[in-house]
């Protein structure tokens, strides 16, 4: 009788220790600054909307490219073992090796906008300011050949740009969505 006391008595201690010992958290990362928030806190939809005011040409992104992009995607965006491949794969993605980059993959300008503002460079995310990731999306989409060199990107001209797959999606019909919402999955 006493041991049938005893064993859940120190199931109890133990859950009630590991629980203290949970309460204090894993004490990772920090709080966003106020600025960083403001930085981040935007929706850019496929029309542009939320895109912030400046701008900037593909002569205007080489320079930001190389000094922040280049040692992880390469010169000439072909990519290396830390970034991948940006520039290139037209036409293979119905292939048995695709390629996807923002000149074969990306079915709208403004998310690759988007995503390089949010998310690049490695290890600074978000460091890039709105003029500077302007710059780097026209780089990218004249290397790409889907832009001239002298197309200025705006909020204004970016959402006009027609992407080599921006047909290659298909449409997401859950109701919540909307059914022209467009998905990850290409087409085959």
């Amino acid at each position: 009788m006493r041991e049938e006391i005893l064993l859940p008595l120190a199931l109890c201690v133990l859950a009630g220790t590991n629980l203290a010992a949970q309460s204090k958290g894993a004490q990772l990362g920090r709080i966003p600054s106020a600025a960083e928030m403001k930085q981040r806190d935007i929706t850019v939809l496929p029309d542009g909307s939320g895109l912030p005011d400046g701008g900037g040409t593909a002569a205007d992104g080489e320079a930001v490219y190389r000094d922040r992009c280049a040692s992880c995607h390469g010169q000439n965006g072909e990519g290396k073992t830390d970034g991948p491949q940006l520039i290139g794969g037209v036409g293979t993605l119905a292939s048995e090796n695709p390629v996807k980059t923002v000149g074969s993959y990306w079915p709208f300008a403004t998310s690759v906008w988007d995503y390089i503002h949010r998310a690049m460079p490695h290890g600074q995310p978000g460091s890039l300011s709105a003029d500077q990731t302007y710059a780097v999306t026209a780089f990218l989409l004249y290397r790409n050949g889907i832009i001239r060199p002298e197309d200025a990107m705006t909020k204004q001209t970016l959402p006009k740009v027609h992407m080599p797959n921006r047909d290659g999606f298909v449409p997401d019909a859950r109701p919540d969505l909307g059914k022209h919402a467009p998905t990850s999955q290409p087409q085959k």
